[in-house]
């Protein structure tokens, strides 16, 4: 009966927090923003001043879930993200993940789907803060080098997409040919949920059995010299890195003791 009346509770608390996390995308984009876009200076002066309410927007939220009981969560090495210039690559096992990674990162710029700039929920915080989005090919790649080297830190999750549950992680070269043409290092954050929630095709309603709790580590620095092989031209490069760090997070993700 307890165990009933807890899944419950989460159930609703989970429709409060998505409901919450929608109104709160309207008011930025409806109220926020807008005044905003009235401060004097460059137009990059004002995306980092909307970089900055996202980024303590969902610190809130993330309290807001903990506070509610919807989840518990806890961040090993957080001060690794303090810095600037970070080409920062996740897993990607859940919905929420990028509202962690820019909770804990200031001036987080992040490459979304293009659809999040059509979605009137999420249209105001995309454009405001420039975020990248995934569909401008080629010209995606010199947009994140930029914003790196402005000093922003840049969210990516290599797999494209949430990993499918029970399916082999499968990268794309985004992350890699940032790092390659760049002269970036790498940033990997593992990310782990026990017991799983929010996945690819799951249902926000279907919460697990019992509350499910997040571990979000940051990990070492990785050069992505020490991964390739010398003298290889930049396309073999980026797919040997790209192996490299498939091979990386399916060893990491898979280790005991979360």
């Amino acid at each position: 009966m307890v165990d009933r009346i807890d899944r419950a509770w989460r159930v609703c608390a989970t429709g409060v927090c998505f409901s919450t996390f929608g109104l709160g995308g309207l008011l930025l984009r409806i109220v926020v923003f807008p005044l905003v876009a009235l401060l004097p200076g460059p137009d990059l002066r004002r995306q980092r001043a909307c970089k900055q309410l996202v980024h303590h927007a969902f610190r809130l939220f993330l309290l807001l879930m903990r506070g509610l009981g919807v989840l518990r969560y806890e961040i090993r090495h957080a001060e690794r993200l303090r810095r600037s210039g970070l080409l920062i690559v996740a897993n990607h096992p859940s919905l929420i993940d990028v509202v962690f990674l820019i909770a804990l990162t200031r001036r987080a710029d992040c490459v979304v789907k293009a659809g999040l700039a059509r979605n009137p929920f999420t249209r105001g915080p995309v454009l405001a803060t420039g975020y990248v989005c995934n569909d401008a090919g080629a010209a995606m790649v010199d947009d994140c080098i930029a914003s790196l080297r402005a000093g922003n830190n840049l969210v990516i999750f290599p797999e494209g997409t949430r990993t499918v549950p029970g399916a082999p992680m499968r990268l794309q070269r985004g992350a890699a040919n940032i790092a390659v043409r760049g002269g970036f290092a790498l940033t990997p954050v593992v990310i782990r949920c026990e017991p799983p929630t929010l996945a690819k095709g799951e249902k926000w309603y279907a919460v697990p059995l019992r509350r499910p709790r997040f571990v979000i580590e940051v990990k070492d620095d990785i050069d992505p010299a020490a991964c390739l092989a010398a003298g290889v031209d930049d396309a073999l490069a980026v797919r040997q890195l790209t192996q490299a760090l498939s091979e990386y997070f399916s060893r990491e993700v898979g280790r005991e003791g979360a």
